[in-house]
């Protein structure tokens, strides 16, 4: 469809234009011309795959609410935010892929620089209309940061999920990089263990892809069983997700599904996620014989992660959203995501409320926090 009101004809260079898609059904039929814009900006990342995102609507997204801002030269896309309409706790725009995503952004063609830029810009401006644009979990350096440094309207920056990312280096650099003789002992005697119960991986062929996600699904439910879980993962709108969206993607390279056997059997299997500047392991599931059997699991999973990180280009090694203490061992570097706000100036009362809600929620963390910290101390926790 087109915009209600377009943009102004001087917002962007000429022969540019920009559309708004709704449909989920044109959504689908732009895979092609979405693979050529998303291999030219080269700060995407596997979760702005067509793949993920039109998998990702139709298991979570809501009749209606698509709002895919995209801009052309000529017939060619050259730009793209792909996001949703929301109205809870303020009406906005916000990123497809939602909470299951480790990173949002929008897609920027590189060799159009300045000019896509404008265009997609002037084209969210437009899509905005009476709502907010709310681009969470960006990662620095993403495509998005040019289009907020382009808005003309109210704007904020805001902190958003941790990340956690090493370099690009073989599995004996990373162990090398432990610091202390003791820890690096540790892993090597791990490693060895690893190798003496007989442990072997392979990534699967893609026609094995949905056998293997469906296996690391059943993996995922049994290692967690009788403890606290990510409830989405054990859903069956999220099983067809994954499913859906990652076969399309083994074949593309934006993924790559390992499997783990140890005496002929299964035991593990691994969904590590790719793109030009990094690998990032996005969800395993383990046979709880392989603690058993003391083999170490993060060991296992980082050392064949770390052998999808050779390409040119591939810089990090990210252990993606989470602080969780077993990640640290590996002294990553800590990367905050960012969670970037645009509004128009009549927009403007929506980004006070949205700022407003931010606080309280951080305030509302920051309470649990200090209460179970004082739990643990042995206080009442609360009056």
């Amino acid at each position: 469809m087109t915009y209600p009101r377009q943009p102004r004809a001087d917002a962007f260079p000429p022969g540019y234009t920009v559309e708004l898609v709704t449909d989920e059904r044109v959504f689908a039929g732009l895979a092609p011309e979405w693979r050529r814009l998303y291999d030219r900006c080269a700060a995407a990342t596997p979760f702005q795959s067509h793949a993920w995102l039109l998998s990702w609507w139709r298991a979570y997204g809501s009749a209606g609410r698509l709002r895919l801002v995209l801009a052309r030269d000529g017939r060619e896309p050259v730009a793209a935010a792909p996001l949703m309409l929301v109205r809870h706790p303020v009406p906005s725009l916000v990123p497809l892929g939602g909470a299951i995503s480790d990173y949002g952004d929008v897609l920027l063609d590189d060799e159009r620089g300045p000019d896509a830029e404008a265009a997609l810009t002037a084209g969210l401006a437009a899509a905005a209309r009476t709502a907010l644009v709310d681009l969470r979990e960006v990662r620095p350096g993403a495509a998005a940061e040019r289009v907020y440094a382009r808005w003309r309207g109210p704007r904020r920056r805001l902190a958003d999920s941790l990340c956690l990312e090493l370099p690009a280096v073989p599995m004996d650099e990373l162990v090398a990089r432990l610091p202390s003789a003791k820890a690096r002992q540790r892993v090597r005697a791990r490693l060895r263990r690893l190798d003496a119960l007989g442990v072997k991986s392979r990534p699967v062929l893609p026609e094995e892809t949905d056998a293997a996600l469906r296996r690391l699904l059943e993996l995922h439910r049994l290692q967690w069983r009788g403890r606290q879980v990510t409830g989405e993962h054990l859903r069956g709108r999220f099983r067809e997700h994954l499913v859906r969206a990652v076969g399309p993607m083994v074949r593309a390279g934006d993924a790559v599904v390992t499997e783990f056997r140890m005496d002929g059997e299964v035991v593990a299997v691994d969904v590590t996620l790719l793109s030009r500047r990094l690998a990032g392991g996005y969800l395993y599931g383990a046979h709880p014989r392989l603690r058993e059997r003391k083999a170490d699991v993060a060991v296992m999973l980082l050392d064949a992660c770390a052998e999808h990180t050779r390409a040119p280009g591939r810089g990090t090694l990210s252990l993606l959203r989470g602080d969780e203490p077993y990640k640290h061992h590996w002294r990553p570097e800590p990367v905050p995501n960012q969670r970037l706000l645009l509004a128009r100036r009549r927009t403007a009362p929506l980004l006070a409320a949205a700022l407003g809600d931010a606080a309280a929620r951080r305030q509302g963390k920051e309470l649990l926090r200090r209460r179970a910290g004082r739990k643990e101390r042995g206080g009442d926790g609360g009056s």
